[in-house]
C-alpha cells in the first residue's frame, strides 16, 4: 500500500451558522493548514498515488483568499470542510483541517 501526504496552507474567511450564540457567527479569518492523505495499492501510469500538484490545485484554487461561505454550500465548520476536501481528491482517505494552533478537525473514511 502506498500513502502520500500533502500539507497546504490557505488564508480564508468564514462565519458559522450555529444553534447557539457565538462570536464565530461573525465573519472572521484563519490561516488554515490542511493535510491530505491519499493511498493506493498500485501506482498510476505516472508512478504516483496522486500528483501533489493536483491536490494543491484542487484545494488552493477553490478556497485560498476566499470567503468560504460564498464558495461552499454547507456550514463551514472545520469538520465539514475536512469531509468536503476528502471528497474532492481521488484516493483520499483522511484530511486534517487546522483553523488555529489549538483547533484541529480530522475526517477519515471507514
Amino acid at each position: 500500500m502506498y500513502t502520500v501526504r500533502k500539507r497546504i496552507e490557505i488564508s480564508a474567511s468564514h462565519s458559522l451558522k450555529l444553534s447557539y450564540e457565538s462570536k464565530c457567527e461573525n465573519l472572521h479569518g484563519h490561516n488554515w493548514v490542511i493535510v491530505v492523505w491519499c493511498r493506493a495499492k498500485q501506482l498510476n501510469d505516472d508512478g504516483m498515488v496522486v500528483d501533489f500538484t493536483h491536490i494543491k490545485q484542487k484545494i488552493q484554487e477553490q478556497l485560498d483568499h476566499r470567503n468560504l461561505n460564498e464558495v461552499l454550500s454547507f456550514n463551514t465548520t472545520a469538520e465539514n470542510m475536512a469531509r468536503w476536501i476528502c471528497n474532492q481528491i481521488p484516493a483520499c482517505f483522511k484530511v486534517e483541517v487546522q483553523e488555529s494552533e489549538s483547533n484541529i478537525a480530522i475526517y477519515e473514511e471507514d
